[in-house]
């Protein structure tokens, strides 16, 4: 199925749809409006709102978009203490008498216009740089009271406060709100026209009709989303901010059971297409296993059982095999081609770039000619002459198995009868093109891998339209990896080791996060690194990082799995899949600078042969909070399961699965490290809805539809109908 596009939508009209009745409900288009149909949102202004609520739906900046720019925090304007007795560690607002001004000299117009106002308990200096003199005297007017807010400090031993952010008379003072919300803000955009525009899209906000259950939402104590969202712009104490109010948890909720429905709809889609039965011998599958120097793992039999019996029934399979560095997926992948292939049929496989592509298919050549069966590579710089053949073989069904890369997606790739594929590295391509293979073939099966641990809730978020196998086990013989943290300072001691380790016949990674030198952030480059250690190593040393030709990368690795050089410069380019047995050393320079998952991915690329194998973290101190956490549940544990739950409460689930990419979920309101507990309770209800009405045609099923359009999910509802 090639990549949905969807089409050009007007802001403020109903939304348009290829399937009959199922247009946006009209009470949504006041949210649907354009930013700048809102009063005080000029052109200018509606630019900047375009830069802060960053719409990812290629249309301007709407009202509903607005809304769910929720403040982050919010200023008490109820607490008003005095000036001797302020926090200095916050806004505050004070009521103050002027008593004195004190504008800068005519020899020096750079210095600060002061003004000294005092209480009873005492005085300070409002200090103002380059600013308008005639407003100070006009808003701070010699003897008048004046309500001001903003940061008492203490400088030279008087107390007082750099450019208040209000300056208030008692009419002024009327008109403030108890609590003001905060925002988040873009350069040029202020508070105050954030705040003017949030009341004015609330003013817009409609009466929506319920669609939680009414016995949750009674359970608890939940407001409606209208009044959840009310309370949160227009808050009556902090604690609306708090993450766990019930209008935060209402608004979470609504965004993880849009998600759920979504990929509900898309999972009774899948399962309505129907399948073949496709049922192996086990013949091929016994040679591979003979070939083998080793048995599969209780959790790896698990798996492949799982996937037959999916391959066998009369729906489409839709697999997440998800495992832990070094867990066996290839083989499992490899095993459940080989059952397809068994019942007449092709299979192929999709690695996210050329190196791990060639390298499954070098992996996997020696154990298909095992089984006689028909293996090929097909990258987008083979050659003319050569990808013609191949593409040939496919079509006449001489090819059995392909493995290949973003090119198996092309239109001239044709299969004589396409039964699986295997997309491997699943979140580096994009949650919609797991199905774009699909459409080379009648009712093709689809097994997405993972060597990325996911935590739970990252599962039914991402990949919750699917099945599940997990391999928790790791084959036996895996040793444990000696983890060890080291300051940059020590790098000599580092360097002299490697060379020790060296002339003993060891190899080494040796990753950089840079390929240039970035002297703003200090991080080391590969580039300068290799040729550092190319002093004291000479030609040993290869380079390898993403801005080199496919080419050029394959022979830096070659030369490494040889032997030809014993340490291997690299960006993150090597963090998933590649294997070297031999390479026992991995240095991580800047490991403070690595997310938990990645330095777990990165230090499995070691320990995957006999000798036993060691982990270096350099760092350079001192180690922020964060950083340190990391770097102790690095050296604490190996299970990549924990730690992708604990990289999920450090980062948030944005990073955990790699950089965001076109077709994930993007939460807004939702907060999986916060609001996780709630994800399973949306799961629940949505598979519910789906069942019970899966046309959405109820009076619940119509209120699901507008929460799917309001929350960007309206190609869901698309499926209702389509085919």
């Amino acid at each position: 199925m090639p990549k949905r596009r969807c089409a050009p939508r007007d802001c403020s009209g109903p939304a348009n749809s290829i399937v009959s009745g199922t247009m946006r409900p009209d009470v949504l288009n006041p949210l649907f409006a354009s930013v700048a149909t809102l009063a005080g949102v000029g052109p200018k202004t509606a630019i900047l709102f375009e830069k802060a609520l960053a719409p990812s739906h290629g249309t301007p900046a709407r009202v509903a978009d607005l809304l769910f720019h929720l403040p982050r925090s919010g200023i008490d304007r109820r607490d008003r203490p005095k000036i001797m007795s302020a926090p200095r560690d916050q806004i505050v607002l004070i009521e103050a008498k002027v008593i004195e001004h004190r504008p800068p000299g005519s020899r020096n117009a750079r210095a600060p216009y002061r003004v000294i106002v005092e209480d009873e308990t005492g005085d300070m200096a409002l200090v103002f740089f380059l600013a308008n003199h005639q407003w100070i005297e006009r808003s701070l007017p010699l003897g008048a009271k004046r309500w001001i807010s903003g940061k008492i400090e203490l400088w030279d031993g008087h107390l007082q406060m750099v450019h208040p952010d209000k300056v208030l008379d008692e009419a002024a003072l009327a008109k403030l709100p108890p609590v003001e919300p905060i925002y988040g803000l873009t350069e040029g955009l202020t508070q105050r026209a954030v705040q003017k525009a949030a009341e004015g899209a609330l003013a817009k906000l409609p009466d929506l009709p319920e669609w939680i259950d009414a016995p949750l939402v009674a359970q608890r104590r939940w407001p409606t989303f209208k009044a959840a969202l009310q309370a949160i712009h227009r808050p009556d104490s902090t604690a609306a901010f708090d993450p766990q109010n019930p209008a935060r948890l209402r608004l979470a909720y609504d965004e993880l059971l849009a998600s759920q429905v979504a990929l509900g709809l898309m999972r009774a889609r899948m399962k309505k297409l129907g399948g073949r039965p496709s049922i192996g011998t086990d013949a091929l599958a016994q040679k591979i296993l003979a070939a083998l120097p080793f048995s599969l793992t209780g959790a790896q039999q698990e798996a492949l059982a799982e996937i037959r019996a999916d391959l066998a029934s009369n729906e489409r399979m839709l697999r997440l095999v998800q495992g832990d560095v070094g867990s066996g997926k290839t083989i499992v992948a490899l095993l459940a081609m080989a059952t397809m292939v068994e019942a007449g049929r092709q299979a192929a496989m999709m690695a996210p770039t050329e190196i791990l592509a060639r390298q499954h298919y070098e992996r996997m050549l020696p154990l298909c000619e095992a089984a006689r069966m028909k293996l090929a590579l097909l990258t987008g710089r083979d050659k003319a002459a050569e990808r013609k053949k191949t593409l040939a073989a496919l079509e006449t069904g001489d090819i059995d198995i392909v493995v290949g890369t973003h090119a198996l997606f092309q239109e001239a790739v044709a299969f004589k009868d396409l039964g699986l594929a295997v997309v491997d590295e699943q979140h580096r391509f994009g949650v919609h093109q797991r199905l774009a293979l699909g459409s080379k073939g009648d009712c093709v099966d689809v097994l997405v891998m993972t060597a990325t641990p996911i935590p739970r809730t990252l599962v039914l978020t991402y990949f919750g339209d699917m099945d599940v196998s997990v391999l928790r086990e790791k084959p036996a013989g895996r040793q444990p990896i000696d983890t060890r943290a080291i300051p940059l300072e020590r790098l000599d001691e580092v360097v002299a080791g490697i060379g020790r380790a060296i002339k003993a016949g060891a190899r080494a990674y040796w990753v950089c996060p840079l390929v240039d030198e970035n002297e703003e952030l200090d991080l080391a480059a590969a580039t300068e690194r290799a040729e550092v250690l190319r002093q004291f190593f000479g030609d040993r040393v290869g380079l390898i990082h993403g801005q080199m030709k496919g080419a050029e990368k394959d022979a830096a690795m070659e030369a490494f799995q040889r032997g030809q050089t014993s340490v291997l410069v690299a960006t993150t380019v090597i963090e998933v899949g590649v294997d070297v047995p031999e390479a026992t050393i991995m240095v991580i320079e800047h490991a403070e600078r690595f997310g938990l998952a990645q330095l777990h991915q990165l230090r499995g690329r070691v320990g995957r042969g006999k000798d036993r194998s060691t982990c270096l973290l350099l760092y350079k101190a001192p180690l922020g909070e964060v950083s340190e956490a990391r770097i102790a549940i690095m050296r604490e544990s190996e299970d990549g399961f924990r730690i992708a739950e604990e990289d999920l409460k450090l980062r948030g689930e944005g990073e955990v699965l790699g950089t965001r990419q076109s077709g994930t979920p993007g939460f807004r309101l939702a907060s999986l490290d916060v609001h996780g507990a709630l994800l399973p309770v949306a799961r629940d209800d949505a598979r519910m809805i789906v069942e019970k009405d899966p046309e959405l045609a109820s009076e619940r099923g119509k209120a699901v539809r507008a929460l799917l359009y309001l929350f960007e999910r309206d190609e869901a509802v698309k499926l209702l109908r389509a085919g």
